[in-house]
């Protein structure tokens, strides 16, 4: 196959991409971050680059757009609609035929992820699954793996431990670290039942790790097996995004790509090494002193880890393939710690609320309490739970990724140069806006300091509730068009948009804007959310929750008041409201650090009844009324 030069600037990083093969397919080869929020179906432009022409001495080619396929029709349409610059291309659609230098502008970027904040510290009763056990061999031992029984054999008589097996991997150590002059020994046993690991002269230290694979982020935390203590916290954006902002997004690649869902597969036990190998560093101890690793993630990214196949859950009735909870060998996963270490991934619920909700709910435990609880983790797609002590109900809505800033014009993630908090004056309309990266609001910059780059979902809420507030938009969300304000526009075709920032206080060099468009994907997604409760609130016969718990990272970043203001959820009362960060992950470090907490886990996964929305007679009227802000029959909070 006949191959060409690829060169992305201002990166410089090169590639050597097969004849026909698009744009974005030699972004990944070349390890080029360009936004693809709808995975290659051109209803983002978030992959909108430049051609470049001429000859580059640098790198001795000549660079064309005739090296490009042509525009199809709906590309030149798509073009024509987002004001395109004659060079400007969709990198999801344009199939390289020569070599070319393709320059990809900041808003098309992906930002340089935020590290998630640790998680909280909750007291759990220290159980894990991994123990040490110190032994002082017999003299009469000899060496060998064939006499390896022997292990099990102290173990039963001093510890009580019957009917251990051994790992393959103790077998090949024994004989190769043991010495008959030092009988002293360190045996590693996972659950009472095997043998994992032998060494030489007493270790106490015990190492775990929780992982939590979520859609955008990954989160990695090295735990203390004996004491409970989170010695390091390491995070970083799930590699997935290149083929794929959302779950459904990159069942379509999957399905699309022979091979897709391998890569995949890779690249996030590429991504979960690396953050292990930089906790362990910084620790100063080695990844294969790691003896467990517990992992939570939705379903999709569950299935994804494991292997299994994912096309099931993008058709009805999105069966996942295994439900209970799974062990498997480090080695067979290709976990870079120890070989014969288990990995214990936690059981999904359903097709689209997975194992990050298990691990939600185990850590908040709302199945103890008298109070009816209602959790939510907000993200690209959204899990509820309510209940209490008596009935735990659960649903999944289809937010899209709206909350992450995809679906919005100059949306993007929660990184340096986001616009993350707003306020509009009511009088004046002026806007006073943070980004990611400054704690002053930006009228306290000059503006060619602020170098906004586009707006994140905790800014959005905020413009949405300002705009309301200050009623530059209506309840329907529709735009009040009489303003009299420099910031309302309105474009060809009669559709209007707000200025937020401009174009002097961007690194884009354009203005940021919200607009019709954005409002009504926000609209959606919160209308989700919102019915999605109202569904589960019916179900379980009352008024309202007794309180709200906000998990994942969103969750901490949002503003409360003004999320309240547009009905993103019931109301129950600010101060019922609760952030507690990444709940996920608090499940998967207790599990880690104890087995009961697995026997719950397996427990309510099996005890929670999942209710699928779109079956409720009620849902769609439901969903409708919760288009409105907050809704048609809610009043304003704010």
């Amino acid at each position: 196959m006949k191959q060409h030069h690829v060169v992305f600037l201002p990166s410089g990083s090169t590639c050597l991409a097969e004849d026909g093969s698009d744009i974005l397919a030699a972004a990944r080869l070349a390890d080029e971050p360009i936004e693809t929020i709808c995975g290659g179906k051109m209803t983002c432009g978030k992959c909108r680059v430049n051609v470049r022409e001429g000859y580059f001495d640098d790198y001795g080619f000549m660079s064309a757009s005739t090296h490009l396929t042509p525009m199809t029709e709906a590309e030149k349409q798509y073009g024509d609609e987002h004001a395109f610059c004659p060079d400007d291309r969709l990198a999801c659609q344009a199939k390289i035929q020569g070599d070319v230098v393709i320059f990809v502008p900041e808003e098309s970027r992906v930002g340089r992820f935020i590290p998630l904040k640790n998680i909280r510290a909750k007291n759990v009763k220290i159980n894990a699954a991994v123990k040490r056990y110190f032994i002082d061999l017999p003299l009469s031992i000899e060496k060998g793996g064939e006499r390896c029984d022997i292990l099990t054999s102290e173990l039963e008589s001093r510890f009580g431990l019957k009917n251990l097996s051994i790992d393959k991997y103790v077998y090949e150590i024994f004989r190769k670290t043991f010495k008959e002059s030092s009988r002293k020994a360190t045996l590693t046993v996972w659950d009472d039942r095997e043998i994992i690991n032998f060494e030489s002269g007493r270790h106490k230290e015990a190492y775990g790790l929780a992982v939590d694979v979520g859609t955008t982020s990954i989160a990695c935390y090295l735990c203390d097996l004996n004491s409970g203590k989170i010695l390091a916290t390491k995070s970083a954006l799930n590699p997935q995004i290149k083929y794929g902002e959302d779950v459904i997004t990159r069942i379509a690649y999957a399905q699309d790509h022979p091979g897709g869902q391998k890569d995949m597969e890779t690249a996030v036990i590429s991504c979960i090494n690396r953050l292990t190998d930089d906790a362990t560093r910084q620790n100063g101890v080695s990844s294969r002193d790691v003896s467990e690793a517990v992992l939570v993630g939705n379903t999709v990214m569950h299935h994804i880890f494991l292997g299994l196949d994912i096309l099931p859950l993008g058709r009805v009735p999105f069966k996942p393939a295994v439900k209970h909870p799974v062990n498997i060998k480090a080695r067979d996963i290709g976990l870079n710690i120890l070989p014969s270490a288990n990995t214990h991934v936690l059981p999904v619920e359903a097709g689209y609320v997975g194992a990050d909700n298990v691990g939600v709910l185990i850590a908040e435990e709302p199945y103890k309490q008298d109070e009816t609880s209602l959790v939510i983790d907000i993200g690209t797609n959204g899990e509820i739970a309510l209940g209490n002590r008596h009935r735990i109900l659960s649903a999944s809505c289809a937010t899209g990724p709206a909350f992450e800033g995809a679906n919005i014009k100059f949306g993007m993630r929660a990184a340096p140069g986001a616009i993350d908090r707003l306020r509009i004056d009511k009088q004046t309309l002026d806007v006073r806006f943070t980004v990611i990266g400054h704690s002053q609001w930006h009228t306290d910059l000059s503006p060619k300091d602020v170098k906004a780059r586009g707006i994140c979902g905790s800014g959005i809420i905020d413009a949405a509730a300002e705009m309301l507030q200050t009623g530059i938009i209506k309840k329907n969300g529709s735009f009040d068009k009489t303003l009299n304000t420099s910031r309302l526009r309105i474009n060809t075709g009669g559709k209007a948009e707000f200025v937020i920032a401009r174009a002097e206080e961007t690194a884009i060099g354009k203005e940021i804007t919200i607009t019709q468009e954005d409002i009504r994907a926000l609209q959606l997604a919160k209308a989700a959310l919102y019915s999605g409760a109202k569904i589960l609130i019916k179900k379980l016969k009352i008024d309202k929750p007794d309180r709200i718990i906000l998990a994942g990272a969103f969750g901490t970043i949002i503003d409360i008041k003004r999320a309240r203001a547009i009905g993103m959820f019931p109301d129950c009362g600010q101060d019922k409201i609760l952030a507690v960060g990444n709940a996920a992950g608090e499940g998967a470090c207790m599990a880690l650090l104890s087995r009961e907490k697995r026997k719950e886990a397996e427990q309510i996964a099996r005890d929670v009844e999942y209710i699928e929305l779109t079956s409720e007679p009620d849902f769609q009227k439901v969903f409708i009324d919760a288009t409105h802000f907050p809704q048609i029959k809610g009043k304003f909070l704010y």
